[in-house]
């Protein structure tokens, strides 16, 4: 299971305590915000075999932990999911925590599974598959979007 060393082998209770804690501590996230989500963050995780750091991270990126966020193109919540081109997959109301994290949390792995590579993954993540490859600034935006994600994730691994 992804990142079950950095959280523990402990109930999904426990994991998500520690996860709250250290986004709290991380990312400066309101103590109701990171515990409401941080189970959420933890599920969804397991479900897709990503590790529930890299999650937060992305997270901490696409909304700064805001649930009601949307961004100038149209993309929304926690994950900054864009309905237009996710409705078929992502049925159901976005601005809903749970349903915003198990879609952006689904997307992101199905660019892993695609790409074979979690820093090519964010960068589809951030300006998708076409865009990356129709020009090299879209590919550098991509890469600056993961390096970012990364560094995010470090900082969440260095509060736990």
């Amino acid at each position: 299971m992804a990142g079950c060393s950095t959280l523990g082998r402990g109930s999904i209770e426990k994991r998500s305590a520690k996860l709250a804690q250290g986004i709290q501590k991380a990312y400066a996230v309101e103590s109701n915000t990171a515990t409401r989500i941080a189970p959420m963050i933890i599920q969804n995780a397991e479900q897709y075999d990503v590790d529930p750091l890299l999650l937060a991270a992305m997270i901490r990126q696409e909304s700064s932990y805001r649930s009601n966020v949307i961004s100038p193109a149209g993309a929304v919540g926690l994950t900054q999911v864009i309905p237009k081109y996710w409705q078929q997959t992502c049925q159901g109301d976005l601005f809903d925590e749970h349903t915003n994290i198990h879609c952006g949390t689904y997307i992101l792995a199905q660019y892993k599974q695609s790409t074979g590579d979690w820093k090519k993954a964010l960068a589809y993540y951030n300006v998708g598959p076409t865009g990356y490859q129709s020009s090299w600034k879209m590919k550098r935006q991509g890469k600056k979007y993961a390096r970012e994600v990364k560094q995010h994730q470090t900082h969440l691994k260095n509060a736990l």
